[in-house]
């Protein structure tokens, strides 16, 4: 009389494991070969059953929902670590890095982060939004911060992730490639705005050769606030300066 309701529990937790092992070996299968790859060679890797993978996943695209959303969810985490271990620029670039690093060479996870409309269900489109909005926390706090360019979205820094991992993925050299993407992101950094320097009469000499004395007679100038600076004493000197550049 007892067993029964034992058994129920025991029986639950043995399919919470089948469905972690067979999500979890997907992930492995998917990143390996694609999102093409069998049921039956995710079956086969996990070491169940094909039936115990359409118990718990009655589809392919099923599974492969499952598992990006998994992959999303995992991102979140690393996005909440970055924001608590570091300084707001770094925790974006840093989590920007990891991001373009995890999914490169893995289009279809970087189709879900641009929100590929290809992908209706409840589940994945849940995921999506919990990414964006770590994403924009991220964004916020460097904002806050003026780390980073005023004028980027949270749909720009998606579109930097598919490009960067694209890019990572294509270059032959795996560090250049990254060296590549590291420019990238320097690129949303914002700008020191330097203070304009005042207003220089075109016509006068730059500041480092401004004469102090006269230029014809050698005798000491007089310094002036405002106007140009002076280059001779008097008109003496400066018309004899004047017929010297004619006759010269």
């Amino acid at each position: 009389m007892t067993a029964a309701p034992l058994a129920a529990p025991a029986q639950r937790a043995d399919a919470r494991r089948n469905r972690e092992v067979v999500l979890r070996t997907a992930m492995r299968v998917f990143a390996e070969e694609g999102p093409e790859a069998s049921l039956g060679r995710i079956a086969q890797r996990a070491g169940v059953g094909a039936g115990t993978v359409y118990r718990h996943f009655p589809s392919k695209d099923v599974l492969l929902e499952a598992v990006l959303a998994e992959h999303l969810d995992a991102l979140v985490a690393d996005a909440e670590r970055w924001r608590a271990r570091a300084a707001p620029g770094d925790a974006l670039s840093g989590f920007l890095l990891e991001v373009i690093e995890k999914s490169a060479g893995r289009q279809h996870v970087c189709d879900a982060l641009t929100g590929d409309r290809g992908w209706p269900r409840a589940v994945l489109a849940a995921a999506v939004r919990r990414f964006h909005e770590a994403l924009e926390r991220l964004l916020r706090d460097a904002r806050q911060a003026g780390v980073i360019r005023a004028d980027v979205r949270v749909d720009d820094l998606s579109a930097l992730i598919v490009g960067g991992a694209a890019l990572r993925a294509a270059h032959r050299d795996q560090g250049r490639g990254a060296r590549v993407v590291r420019l990238l992101l320097e690129g949303l950094c914002s700008r020191t705005v330097t203070k304009p320097e005042p207003f220089r009469d075109p016509h006068s000499p730059p500041c480092h050769e401004t004469p102090r004395h006269c230029g014809e007679c050698g005798a000491p100038l007089p310094v002036r606030a405002t106007g140009r600076p002076p280059r001779y004493c008097g008109s003496a000197c400066r018309q004899r300066a004047h017929r010297r550049r004619l006759a010269g």
